[in-house]
């Protein structure tokens, strides 16, 4: 539930940092910004302060800084010229078009940095500490696992069983699988105590017509945090790397629509997970099952949705950031005004086409949810 919640706000966050970053560029190059707004449709609420109004929509979805000048139809008013964007030079544009993509980037980095510094990345080596107690021996049971029956619990460090030293994990599980139905000694470390717990092992199956013992625990994981400078290595490389993933992940969701769209008719869940894509219903339920893997996981993902927009947003198509930018850039090199009204079908398309997109992730998130 934590994790879910830790996607959600760090989504809404997302929004307000991205167009914060339009709204500071173009008030630092004195375009005027007449207002800010999280979400879309009917106006739920708002306030004015100086020439800016703030507020909220009914339709939490997004969210825009109107720029005066910035919509080709738009009528300037005679004391606004000289500060609309149609008017200021091509780099100004180009600060302020790209300010909400570079603030994801940004977000990312520092998430990234976060995450290696402070937090510390799992090495991927299980050690005896456990990091999780099964609260029942089956699904649906009333019957507490063996390491719940016995008092294990998050924390304790497993030393021994039945005599034999356990000082790593592969150790101790091969004992704990030899002996299925065995009751046994597991001798514990708990906050510099030493602990002698008797605990009864469930059996199950090996899948090779045989039996093991099983105990109902999750090993804990080698952490390892980075030095400040080698952090900030480290997450301009993760940083690398999620742009590089978000681009192919980008990609596949683009040219597998029609699989996608063909394996939802005919309920094919597995083509259906491997083309989807994910709304912010989705994204939270991900965020919440994700949980159970650590802060850091989440963290990570909200830090891969934060590079996943910004990539999206820098497509060269018009309305997007990338859109604009492709505008300004046309003018600068051919060195004439575009008549950016001859692009309207195109951005009607663009957002018609985001809108069905996203209609069809909820769909799918609440008729057809992924699972980690």
């Amino acid at each position: 539930m934590v994790g879910g919640i830790i996607v959600v706000v760090g989504m809404i966050s997302m929004i307000m940092i991205h167009e914060g970053g339009h709204f500071l560029a173009a008030k630092a190059v004195d375009m005027k910004v007449t207002e800010f707004f999280f979400g879309f449709g009917p106006k739920l609420w708002s306030t004015t302060r100086g020439e800016t109004e703030y507020g909220i929509k009914a339709f939490p979805v997004g969210g825009y800084v109107r720029i005066v000048g910035m919509n080709p139809y738009e009528e300037v008013a005679p004391e606004d010229m000289g500060r609309t964007y149609r008017e200021k030079p091509f780099w100004a544009k180009s600060v302020v078009v790209l300010a909400g993509v570079v603030s994801h980037i940004v977000v990312a980095f520092l998430i990234y940095l976060v995450l290696f510094t402070m937090i510390g990345v799992d090495t991927g080596e299980a050690t005896t500490q456990v990091a999780a107690v099964s609260a029942v021996l089956d699904e649906g049971s009333d019957l507490p696992s063996p390491a719940a029956a016995a008092g294990i619990l998050p924390g304790d460090v497993i030393l021994s069983l039945d005599g034999v030293s356990t000082p790593a994990w592969e150790g101790l599980v091969d004992e704990i699988a030899t002996r299925p139905g065995e009751t046994v000694t597991i001798v514990v470390e708990r906050d510099g105590e030493r602990l002698e717990l008797p605990a009864t092992l469930a059996m199950r199956e090996d899948g090779a017509g045989g039996m093991r013992g099983w105990l109902g625990v999750s090993p804990a994981g080698v952490v390892e945090r980075s030095g400040p400078v080698e952090g900030v290595a480290d997450a301009t490389l993760a940083v690398g790397d999620a742009i590089d993933q978000s681009a192919r992940g980008m990609w596949h969701l683009f040219s597998n629509l029609g699989t996608l769209v063909t394996a939802t008719i005919q309920g094919d869940q597995e083509q259906i997970d491997n083309n989807r894509p994910l709304s912010v219903v989705g994204l939270g339920r991900l965020g919440a099952q994700a949980e159970r893997y650590g802060i850091g996981f989440t963290l990570e993902l909200v830090a891969l949705i934060n590079i996943f927009v910004a990539l999206f947003n820098v497509l060269p198509v018009y309305p997007l950031d990338g859109g604009h930018f492709a505008v300004a850039l046309y003018q600068k090199v051919r060195g004439r005004e575009p008549d950016v009204r001859k692009l309207a079908p195109v951005a009607a398309a663009v957002v018609i086409f985001m809108i069905l997109l996203g209609v069809f992730a909820i769909y799918l998130d609440i008729a057809r949810p992924f699972n980690l």
